[in-house]
């Protein structure tokens, strides 16, 4: 099997309510679909997020990459020979989701090929993965009734909460009022999207001690070196990577300096084989992981339960799955659906991320 040519599809879909958090905030979601074509009449598809604001790509540098740099080592590549793929993509630096995108669209493939869903191929723990959803900027009531109807509709019972760049004391009112709607049970975490200093979020961590707090996501930028260190030492709950280790190496570099003591792994922009990587290093570290969310569509969503769920390290934790319930419509040809907290790997060959055309026609832009 060998691909032929490709296809890079920019399209546009309203968001029914923006979502907004410290380092922007989202109206539409402005992607691009991936499609690998090949001589076999099979075709692997990936969505690719363009997030200028936290890795600088945009929808036409993603599409120019792929179309000129990338397209010298897809064309005639067989998708079973990854590695040499990946070897020739690693040359040029960052394009991070556009990488990311490729990978998938590979390993959905490859899932085709061998009339295999590629849950199963990478490792098929479990059949599921609990769902976590992900709070934006909203007045505190607003906020408390969003995760009552989660919670209600859906039986999620697991909640990051955007904080940042906006009074510490606003954020401590917010969280406290989520833990009394919601209850002991429930999971909370934090993700300021590096929009504290360190002296803020050590005020957030002490002033929320006793809200049973599990996670403080990006609570300031890594690049604040030492101030980032003194944090995640006196931390009394792990400073979860985010933005500061969106590949392998930064992963590793965040952890053996100090600036992190947990990690989100993104479907989007580490595909399936480096996200593998970076478990394996987690895992063997001891380090908690979260899946986390680049504000996916279902084509995005499915990619991340279709890996989280492989693996019993990246099941351990709820996964960042449920704002696709915010856009206005979605290109998936068969819709995800959350049941009791939860949502389930595609039982299909490849990984789930089949397109309907119709869709695809009416939300393109040419």
């Amino acid at each position: 099997m060998k691909i032929t040519h490709l296809e890079t599809v920019p399209y546009r879909v309203p968001m029914r309510k923006p979502l907004k958090f410290a380092s922007g905030e989202v109206h539409h979601i402005e992607h691009v679909l991936l499609r690998l074509h090949t001589d076999e009449g099979l075709v692997g598809n990936a969505d690719i997020p363009p997030r200028p604001y936290t890795y600088g790509e945009t929808v036409e540098s993603v599409v120019a990459v792929i179309n000129t740099v990338f397209a010298e080592a897809l064309i005639g590549a067989d998708p079973l020979d990854r590695g040499a793929v990946h070897a020739k993509l690693h040359r040029t630096i960052g394009n991070q989701t556009a990488k990311g995108g490729v990978d998938i669209a590979l390993w959905d493939l490859i899932g085709q090929a061998y009339s295999t869903p590629v849950h199963r191929l990478l490792g098929g723990f479990s059949s599921s993965i609990e769902v976590s959803h992900m709070l934006g900027f909203s007045p505190t009531q607003k906020v408390v009734d969003e995760a009552l109807s989660f919670t209600e509709n859906y039986g999620v019972q697991s909640f990051k909460i955007k904080v940042g760049r906006r009074p510490v004391s606003l954020d401590v009112d917010l969280v406290a009022a989520l833990r009394e709607a919601l209850g002991p049970d429930a999971l909370l975490y934090l993700d300021a999207n590096r929009g504290w200093n360190a002296t803020e979020a050590s005020q957030m961590l002490a002033a929320t001690a006793d809200l049973d707090l599990r996670f403080f996501e990006e609570p300031n930028d890594a690049a604040e070196v030492l101030t980032r260190r003194g944090l995640v030492t006196n931390s009394p709950i792990p400073i979860v990577a985010d933005e500061s280790a969106p590949n392998l190496g930064d992963a590793a570099r965040e952890i053996h300096t100090g600036g992190a003591n947990a990690l989100s792994i993104k479907t989007a922009r580490t595909g399936f084989t480096e996200s593998q990587k970076i478990l394996s290093f987690a895992e063997a570290l001891g380090l908690d992981v979260l899946m986390g969310n680049q504000i996916d569509t279902q084509l995005g969503s499915v990619a991340t339960v279709t890996f989280g769920a492989a693996f019993e390290h990246s099941s351990r934790y709820p996964a960042e799955m449920s704002n696709f319930l915010d856009m206005a419509d979605d290109l998936i040809a068969s819709p995800l659906e959350i049941r009791d907290g939860r949502i389930h790997a595609p039982t299909v060959p490849g990984a789930g991320t089949a397109v309907d055309e119709d869709k695809l026609a009416h939300f393109r832009v040419d």
